[in-house]
């Protein structure tokens, strides 16, 4: 198990797991849920009374890849990660629903750890992959991860704490990131914001991450063309925060089908010299 730390503020000891709970020296303890995950939560971390992704959100991505309709970018992503074995250790930020850690990294259960703010969607992964550490903490306000500990990140489609990033990976460690591309539901877009804005984020990201000493190393754009039924459609919409307005919505309706682009910007990081 890859080794948490405690989330208490001004705390950061390391926890040590017990039966069915973690504690640190300090005396602070956290109880695993029936489901399966550690909740790291504090009071802070609460913003609202139900912070991470909405439950439409995590429903609509779980259905989405049910499908299989991001069976090509995991594809993709495998040219990286292939490599991890039950030695190297993961931490997937952002995880969601959980369906890509098992997808990309079959054979690392052990050494792997999924982190997210959404309840409904940590509890839907523990239950999909009991054998995987699971933790509902908020990234954003730093990692409960151990310095150092971390071979590979991965932030698909999620928020990415550089300089915590920079703090959990190993000296040889890496990091891929996906993003959206500039081309990805363009034609959703067009249709429901009457406009198609096409922007770039990459070189962006590769600047942040560069600031934390993070190196660009690989970049590559994977796209993919599909048809879109009514339900699909109203999925993506969801699950991306696309046309959240009823005016946008009712721009769709009578629709039952649609080409539709999917496309992301595929990054690999490394430490620079």
């Amino acid at each position: 198990m890859i080794e948490l730390r405690c989330t208490v503020r001004n705390c950061k000891q390391p926890l040590e797991p017990g039966d069915s709970s973690l504690r640190c020296a300090s005396g602070h303890n956290f109880d695993r849920a029936k489901e399966g995950y550690w909740n790291l939560t504090q009071p802070q971390d609460k913003k609202s009374s139900n912070p991470g992704d909405s439950d439409e959100a995590v429903l609509a991505r779980r259905r989405w890849l049910e499908r299989g309709l991001a069976a090509g970018l995991v594809e993709s992503l495998r040219e990286w990660t292939s490599t991890s074995s039950a030695a190297q250790n993961v931490l997937d930020l952002g995880c969601g629903e959980g369906s890509f850690g098992p997808a990309l990294f079959p054979h690392a259960a052990s050494s792997y750890c999924g982190i997210d703010l959404s309840r409904r969607a940590i509890k839907l992964a523990a239950r999909g992959w009991p054998e995987a550490t699971w933790v509902l903490a908020n990234a954003d306000r730093g990692l409960p991860i151990a310095d150092g500990c971390i071979q590979q990140v991965v932030s698909l489609f999620g928020r990415r704490p550089v300089s915590e990033i920079e703090r959990v990976l190993s000296v040889d460690g890496v990091c891929v990131v996906a993003i959206p591309g500039e081309e990805d539901l363009i034609e959703l877009r067009e249709q429901t914001q009457k406009s198609g804005h096409r922007r770039s984020r990459w070189e962006m990201v590769a600047e942040e991450m560069k600031a934390a000493n993070l190196v660009l190393s690989q970049h590559k754009k994977w796209t993919q063309h599909v048809e879109l039924k009514s339900d699909e459609i109203a999925d993506a919409l969801a699950m991306t925060y696309r046309a959240v307005r009823n005016s946008q919505q009712s721009r769709l309706k009578g629709v039952e089908q649609m080409n539709v682009t999917l496309a992301a910007d595929l990054l690999l990081f490394c430490r620079g010299k």
